[in-house]
């Protein structure tokens, strides 16, 4: 539509992170499915808004925040989650670390990584 702005990918990270932490305080995996919807984007573009979130926590030694999104089909992240060998192990981190206690990146934080 005419004036509509589009989100950027940065834009996008702070949504997912925003709701990364959520769930990350609830002790929630999420779908990549729902995300999508949480975020009204097509479930094929998620990988892409998760990682500027990935680059982030790993620049920041961070736990790796984008190990609560899998597959449903076998409960494990797509093929470009690179935070950690070990998943399981990586969301038990990401469930313990105080993320609240993270100033939430911004858009700029995100293009600069």
């Amino acid at each position: 539509m005419e004036g509509e702005k589009q989100v950027n990918v940065n834009q996008r990270a702070m949504q997912m992170w925003a709701i990364l932490v959520l769930a990350a305080r609830n002790r929630q995996i999420l779908s990549y499915g729902l995300l999508a919807k949480a975020v009204g984007a097509p479930p094929v573009a998620i990988g892409g808004f998760l990682e500027p979130v990935q680059r982030y926590c790993m620049a920041r030694t961070l736990p790796p925040l984008t190990a609560l999104v899998v597959n449903v089909e076998d409960g494990i992240p797509g093929d470009g989650f690179i935070g950690a060998k070990d998943v399981p192990a990586a969301q038990m981190q990401v469930f313990a670390y105080d993320w609240l206690a993270e100033r939430a990146p911004s858009a700029d934080d995100f293009a600069e990584i």
